[in-house]
């Protein structure tokens, strides 16, 4: 028996996804990442795709019982010249429907094409073109509750004898009504329509497919709705979305609502009907994907979270035993680790040595260049190196650009380049002693300390995207306590050299010389700098291994 629990707040989505593939990991999280498409109903009304069935395909059974609204007409009798007043309207007041899809069909063979046209008297309706038909269908506008819809019906040019409105009308998205009947009118002057030709419309039944190649993953919905749970069995193929299975492959269901957890167990059958890829769950191994989300009337909305997905390929065979797993891929794991360590710890110390240090290491050197120069350089160097590769390893994990990531991304472009840009106008600094070396001074400063800006705003995007999910709001004091250490760290420093600069002032005549002769004359400065570098290093080290933990615990 495979048992699940899954904490929820009112609604939850349980995932079990077996795939004998170990690059599926990447692949389910986009085939949850598409899966409200396919079964998210059509808000607006546009469901053209349901003009012969007029089934509205949410993946449920329609109701059997009467309908709770109903279609009444102005005339029994029409010629082609009039139009017909049909009014859709509750049976009961205080009730209400979402969505509704009216046609008119030939009443000796209702499972022919809408006949005639309709004609708009409210905004709450619009009008569908079926086929070649134009105007053909009426449907809603928007998921808003109804009460009454009103529209005109025009009789086709060509004779029809008798006509049959019917409708489909959905009060919640798992509660519809398929093709109920209104009433049957007659062209004028109409032979009487035997009863024995009237066409019975078929039951509709929630479209369904079963898999005609291998499946990659077998999968479980488990949907909180109205205080009871249902199970369904669906299956996918690669990153395409999940597909209900109508001739369910599992029995033995149950459920249990207690203490804010969703208890889901069921049985399967080690061969699935419609696979030719056989699922053995004795003989083989198989990743377990548990994801969920909220689902409202039987509507499953995308998942907020990364699904969690064990280790290891998992055998199911044996006594029952505990599994861990990860919400979070490695290749996104490494992705945030390098941008902690290059945008928390590299950039900013790099910085802070070329901002206040030069004095301190006047005329000291490391392999010809100063010593200052030196460590700047190497870790700016190492900034850049870690900011290219973390941007790759993203693109590893989907294969493509990620439109759900909202303004990262961008920024992570944007960081790209700026910190490519910082080297290169680098290499081709003017010397020190030119006119045109300010201009570079200037330029090199407000470009690095944009690029620090942009990749602090990323990394605060970054933690809370579904692919990582650092704790919330744990992650973001600790990032606002980082900002606040830095911040306090350059203001102590800035505010020692006004203090030295003062100084050195009452000292010294040749205000060229004021930073180094003073630095040089105090030595007690040179100590306290460095005394406050060790300890930003060491609080720097805190909050980047803190952050690189949580990392590790997703």
């Amino acid at each position: 028996m495979l048992l699940c629990h899954l904490c929820h707040l009112s609604a939850t989505l349980l995932l079990l996804g077996l795939s004998r593939m170990g690059l599926c990991i990447p692949g389910l999280f986009a085939v949850l990442s598409i899966f409200v498409e396919p079964i998210a109903a059509y808000a607006n009304g546009q469901v053209t795709i349901a003009c012969d069935t007029m089934s509205p395909n949410h993946g449920y059974f329609p109701q059997k019982s009467s309908g709770p609204a109903i279609i009444t007409v102005d005339k029994d009798v029409f010629t082609s010249k009039d139009q017909i007043k049909v009014t859709l309207t509750v049976r009961q007041s205080g009730t209400s429907f979402q969505g509704f899809f009216i046609q008119a069909r030939d009443a000796a063979d209702l499972n022919d094409g809408p006949v005639g046209t309709f004609s708009l008297i409210d905004k709450a309706s619009q009008l569908l073109t079926c086929g070649d038909a134009k105007d053909s269908a009426v449907s809603h506008t928007s998921a808003s509750g109804k009460h009454t819809i009103v529209v005109l019906w025009n009789p086709p040019v060509t004779k029809r004898g008798h006509v049959q409105f019917l409708v489909t009308v959905v009060q919640k998205f798992n509660i519809y009504w398929v093709k109920l009947r209104g009433p049957v009118i007659s062209q004028l002057n109409a032979p009487p329509l035997p009863a024995q030709t009237i066409t019975e419309a078929p039951q509709i039944l929630p479209i369904t497919s079963q898999l005609t190649k291998p499946g990659n993953d077998d999968i479980y919905l488990c949907i909180v709705n109205d205080q009871s749970v249902q199970i369904n069995p669906a299956h996918s193929t690669g990153r395409s979305h999940p597909i209900l299975n109508s001739q369910a492959p599992i029995h033995d269901m149950a459920w249990r609502l207690e203490d804010g957890v969703t208890q889901c167990s069921f049985r399967r059958n080690i061969h699935l009907p419609g696979y030719s890829e056989r699922f053995d769950l004795l003989d083989q191994r198989y990743y377990i994907f548990l994801a969920e989300g909220t689902a409202e009337n039987g509507r499953i909305h995308k998942h907020h979270t990364q699904p969690l997905i064990t280790h290891g390929k998992v055998h199911f065979g044996g006594s029952p035993r505990e599994l861990t797993g990860s919400r979070s891929p490695l290749y996104i794991k490494a992705h945030g680790t390098l941008m902690f360590i290059a945008w928390v710890t590299t950039a900013n110390i790099g910085v802070i040595v070329a901002r206040f240090f030069k004095p301190v290491w006047p005329s000291s050197t490391l392999f010809g260049k100063k010593i200052w120069f030196q460590v700047h350089w190497i870790l700016m160097v190492t900034t850049v190196l870690l900011t290219c590769l973390a941007f790759i390893l993203p693109f590893l994990y989907r294969g493509a650009w990620s439109h759900s990531a909202g303004a990262h991304p961008y920024f992570g472009c944007l960081i790209l380049t700026l910190v490519i840009l910082q080297p290169i106008m680098a290499i081709f600094r003017p010397n020190p002693q030119t006119p045109r070396r300010s201009i570079f001074n200037w330029v090199h400063w407000a470009t690095g300390s944009f690029a620090r800006t942009l990749a602090i705003a990323s990394i605060f995007l970054g933690m809370d995207l579904p692919a990582l999910d650092l704790y919330n709001p744990w992650d973001t004091l600790v990032m606002v306590g980082f900002i606040i250490w830095h911040v306090a760290t350059e203001l102590i420093l800035e505010a020692h050299n006004f203090v030295i600069t003062c100084k050195a002032q009452k000292r010294e005549e040749d205000k060229m010389e004021i930073m180094d002769s003073s630095e040089l004359i105090d030595p007690q400065g040179h100590r306290f700098k460095m005394m406050v570098l060790t300890l930003y290093i060491c609080g720097n080290l805190i909050f980047l291994i803190t952050l690189l933990i949580a990392i590790s615990l997703v």
